[in-house]
């Protein structure tokens, strides 16, 4: 980024960061930010991210003290909904693909204002098109509609960006197809094709599993793989089984969808909360914590579950096996459809509690969270970019959990062939190699709902009867060469982000509001017949020129100071010509009557204390109403 902002990089525009999963790739666009924009390159910065729940998540990267201080900037950013002027006088804007896609109009004219460096996270989940596909293998076929309109949206604003920085933990998809915008040239098999990693115009960051565990930047993982049998009713209602989940790849399938759904899933999780607790108890211990007192770098478990349906048993469960005091704050549920799972993540990641976080897919990817120690993977999605993502939710260093030699990242998960050759695979170098979709055969065991994570449906059929667990056994892979490296100290507490700040002047605007009216209709410069609070809001309105949804931080904060030394009711000729606000206009031309009881001159008298009286505010005093 220095080498770009100086000039010294040439026409390099495009950088690739792949980073393994958990290596701190979130760090890179405060860095290539607060190069660019300080030296002139780019006026803002774009970050757009997979899904919702990392949008506060990026923006709180940009307030972290510790990166302010590391980085010597000074730059915010704010979580942007679809609303026009996304970074309200602010250094950029976070949004999601989703966003994106649904209003690619509104982002594309920004992009036209002003010079932008566009951020892409994990950029494999964004397929790349016929037509910015330099390898030309043709068009997408059915089945990637929702991804392909993301691309087709994010490729325009990729076309207009000044400087582009494309990360990802992985350089392949799962599908075997390319990767939006990527070079790519011929592989040396026929049919094959790789990332060009010599491309003109592109630099190329690599950052493996094996380089991050040698400078101790990600913990080393103990699997602990759980070996069962199950039985199951197929599609004609005859009974099957039992099967070993370890055994052949013939009825694997069906074995582990039975086994998530059945005892099988409640042994596994059982295993996976005892190691929980006895890991909290070692760690309170060493802190000199009570009992139940709360603290940081105790250790978190993350269950990730097959579907909603389940996740929601796992969760009965562990609230089971907690005391009744407390246990729904200390585990909670955090799926699509659950009305505060944004909370519920926010919590995990910055509390102390939930010290257990159940989830399908929200808290796979992405997900900053250092003191989940422990993972109960108990999903059937066996994709190697998956499964890394997940597993890598516990290979973040725990600033608060001790030494690094004293960390380690455990993994519960069943002892299936596929995950036993993923966790084989684990420890080698991510290639850049992928085969054209046309000549790809697809790889074992389509489970239902592997697209869209969430669905429930039965595996062809079949009718899950019985399961149980056999045989536990650990395997810890090595964490490579002993190299010395700066562990991360504790963080201070967080600069509030400024959708979170917004939202709170937001809150304080309608308290503010709603004061005046309980005021004026006490001193009857405001008929109480309801509907003055959405009245004097259009008076404010037109006051500052924009609605309160429209403003940034800053606009926000004056709009406060403005209504702690002026009244809305001295302003309501502004509403004068708008049907829907007529009361101060027909209160002018005679046409408004005031209560039985009260003379049209108390009226005036009161309307005329309240305009002077008590230093500008009138009289909150309760009178009879007549």
């Amino acid at each position: 980024m220095s080498a770009i902002a100086s000039g010294e990089a040439g026409a390099l525009r495009d950088v690739l960061a792949a980073v393994t999963p958990g290596g701190g790739k979130s760090v890179l666009p405060l860095i290539a930010a607060s190069r660019l924009i300080e030296a002139g390159i780019a006026d803002r910065v774009c970050w757009i991210v997979p899904r919702d729940s990392l949008r506060l998540q990026a923006e709180e990267a940009f307030a972290d003290p510790n990166w302010r201080a590391a980085l010597g900037h000074a730059l915010s950013v704010r979580a942007a909904e679809n609303a026009p002027d996304p970074c309200r006088g602010l250094s950029g804007y976070v949004t999601t693909y989703q966003a994106v896609a649904a209003a690619p109009d509104l982002h594309l004219a920004e992009f036209k204002r002003r010079r932008y460096l566009l951020v892409i996270d994990e950029v494999h989940h964004l397929p790349a098109l016929a037509d910015a596909d330099p390898s030309g293998f043709g068009p997408l076929q059915a089945g990637a509609d929702v991804e392909a309109s993301w691309s087709k949206a994010i490729l325009p604003l990729l076309e207009l960006a000044r400087v582009r920085l494309l990360l990802s933990g992985t350089l392949e998809r799962a599908d075997g197809r390319g990767i939006l915008w990527l070079p790519y040239r011929e592989g040396p098999r026929t049919r094959t094709r790789e990332v060009d990693l010599d491309a003109p115009g592109w630099a190329v960051v690599g950052y493996s599993r094996a380089a991050a565990l040698a400078e101790k930047a990600v913990l080393p993982i103990t699997f602990g793989a759980l070996d069962g049998e199950a039985r199951w009713l197929d599609e004609g209602r005859r009974p099957v089984g039992p099967h070993r989940l370890s055994g052949d790849y013939e009825t694997t399938r069906q074995a582990l969808f039975t086994a998530l759904r059945t005892e099988f899933a409640d042994a596994l999780l059982d295993e996976a909360l005892d190691a929980t607790r006895r890991l909290r108890t070692e760690r309170r211990t060493k802190l000199g914590l009570a009992p139940g007192e709360p603290g940081r770098g105790l250790g978190k478990l993350l269950v990730v579950a097959p579907d909603q349906e389940n996740a929601r048993r796992y969760l009965a469960r562990v609230h089971g096996r907690m005391p009744a005091r407390g246990r729904e704050t200390e585990a909670r549920l955090a799926v699509s459809d659950a009305g505060d799972a944004h909370e519920a993540l926010a919590a995990f990641r910055l509390q102390p509690q939930p010290s257990v976080l159940v989830t399908v897919a929200m808290a796979y990817e992405g997900l900053d969270a250092p003191e989940t120690a422990v993972v109960a993977a108990l999903t059937h999605i066996r994709s190697r970019p998956w499964l890394e993502q997940m597993v890598a939710r516990a290979t973040r260093v725990d600033p608060f959990a001790g030494a690094w030699e004293e960390q380690r990242a455990l993994v519960y998960h069943p002892d299936d062939l596929l995950f036993r050759r993923f966790r084989e695979r684990m420890e080698t170098e991510q290639g850049t190699l992928a085969r054209h979709a046309k000549g790809r055969r697809q790889p074992a065991l389509p489970f239902p709902g592997e697209a869209g994570r969430d669905a429930d449906e039965p595996a062809a059929g079949i009718v899950p009867l019985h399961s149980n667990a056999l045989a536990l056994r650990f395997e810890t892979l090595a964490p490579g060469p002993d190299f010395a490296a700066r562990r991360p100290e504790a963080q201070d507490d967080l600069l509030d982000p400024p959708s979170v700040l917004e939202r709170r002047l937001r809150h304080r605007i309608g308290e503010l509001v709603a004061a005046q009216v309980v005021e004026d209709e006490e001193a009857l410069r405001l008929p109480r017949a309801g509907g003055n609070y959405h009245r004097l809001n259009a008076v404010l309105k037109r006051v500052l020129g924009k609605g309160r949804g429209e403003m940034g931080a800053a606009e926000l904060d004056a709009a406060v100071s403005w209504l702690e030394r002026n009244r809305l009711a001295d302003h309501l000729h502004l509403l004068d010509g708008d049907r829907r606000y007529d009361f101060e206009a027909r209160r002018r031309a005679g046409l408004w009557r005031p209560p039985r009881g009260r003379s049209s001159a108390g009226v005036e008298r009161a309307m005329e204390a309240g305009r002077l009286g008590g230093g500008g505010r009138p009289s909150t005093s309760r009178g009879g109403r007549g």
